[in-house]
């Protein structure tokens, strides 16, 4: 059994329902008010994701991490409006589209902002995080972007541990009080790093890459 993790763009045809779950127990704490209960939530990720818009780690074919992105008006994670409203009804379904409007983030002119990353906890620790960090940077530089944007929580402080020690700096916090009761934080910390030169060559990190199919 080769257990070395094989980088991809793209998420898998087949692995949706993996990748949302690792999506979930990832960020559910941050988008549980949107999207709860959790089994209905990961359903609606699954069922809505874009596939070209993610970089997934695979071990043994199966999907290990993910990181998603947005570009040209699109992340990972999709379904608008009338998805949600499908999904969970139009009197449950509107505050939870104002919930997810206040989590919304645009990408500016040449910018790719991450929709986060997530590893399998039995994952963690052999560098999945930074492969699929310098594969996102690649696809920065190849898309022509000169920054990669995320948002860390207050409550997430091993991702901002780890964003830092490749390259990003915080440029801003905003203090979000109103959202710790109900969403579990209460601060959001914008990221930025550069896009570089080196981001354009394909040779990032160890081990097999490749475009997932």
């Amino acid at each position: 059994m080769d257990t070395r993790p094989v980088v991809r763009r793209g998420v898998p045809e087949g692995s949706e329902a993996r990748v949302a779950a690792l999506y979930w127990e990832a960020f559910g704490r941050k988008l549980g008010a949107a999207l709860n209960p959790p089994d209905k939530a990961r359903a609606f990720l699954a069922a809505h994701l874009h596939h070209d818009r993610g970089v997934t780690a695979l071990v043994d074919g199966e999907v290990a991490g993910v990181a998603g992105y947005q570009l040209d008006g699109r992340g990972l994670t999709g379904g608008g409006a009338g998805d949600v409203l499908a999904a969970y009804g139009v009197l449950r379904g509107l505050p939870r589209l104002a919930l997810l409007t206040l989590l919304e983030r645009r990408p500016a002119a040449r910018e790719l902002v991450m929709d986060g990353i997530a590893v399998a906890p039995e994952h963690r620790g052999a560098g999945i995080g930074a492969r699929l960090l310098s594969e996102i940077a690649v696809v920065a530089a190849e898309a022509g972007c000169q920054r990669i944007r995320l948002d860390v929580i207050d409550v997430n402080p091993r991702a901002r541990a780890l964003y830092e020690r490749h390259g990003f700096t915080a440029v801003r916090t905003e203090n979000t009080p109103y959202l710790r009761g109900l969403m579990g934080f209460g601060a959001v910390t914008t990221m930025h790093r550069p896009v570089t030169t080196a981001d354009s060559g394909s040779g990032h990190g160890s081990g097999p890459r490749g475009q997932a199919r």
